[in-house]
């Protein structure tokens, strides 16, 4: 494995959300992809709709998608008949997850994002496919940088101690 700076990464990923307009999943996933030899354009292809809870639908936050696709490189499951493979891919979306949600109270878009109150499992507000603008507005009312950033030391730490 390649060396790397979690702390670097972690900027990327925030980088490439902010500067870049990649959906959360795609800023996390690409702030490690060549650790896994995957190119840019097909870490963006396979991580592309996920953002805004996978399709704007608010639901499992896009950056936690994204730690999701890189803990099936970091603990592959790959063959169907080798069990305890996934249940190590498992465990470690689990416990990635579970660390995300320590910190932030959900793993949920919509509740991240506050269109909903946490916990509630109640519907949010239909909206269109369009991704929005990405503008000043944008960035002050969503936390979305920090957790990209959240997400993308998860897996750092994951990556460094495997």
């Amino acid at each position: 494995m390649k060396i790397f700076n979690i702390e670097e990464r972690v900027e990327k990923a925030k980088r490439l959300f902010k500067e870049g307009g990649y959906n959360c999943c795609q800023a996390v996933v690409l702030a490690y992809n060549d650790l896994f030899g995957l190119d840019d354009e097909t870490a963006a292809a396979i991580s592309s709709g996920f953002g805004g809870g996978m399709g704007r639908m608010r639901e499992v936050c896009g950056s936690v998608s994204g730690m999701t696709i890189l803990a099936g490189l970091m603990r592959p499951a790959s063959d169907p008949t080798v069990k305890d493979w996934r249940t190590a891919n498992y465990a470690l979306v689990q416990e990635m997850a579970g660390e995300f949600k320590a910190i932030n109270g959900s793993i949920v878009c919509k509740e991240l994002l506050g269109l909903v109150p946490m916990g509630s499992c109640s519907p949010a507000p239909k909206e269109s496919p369009e991704p929005s603008d990405r503008t000043p507005e944008y960035y002050k009312k969503r936390p979305c940088e920090e957790l990209v950033g959240i997400s993308a030391r998860i897996v750092g730490e994951k990556i460094l101690f495997m």
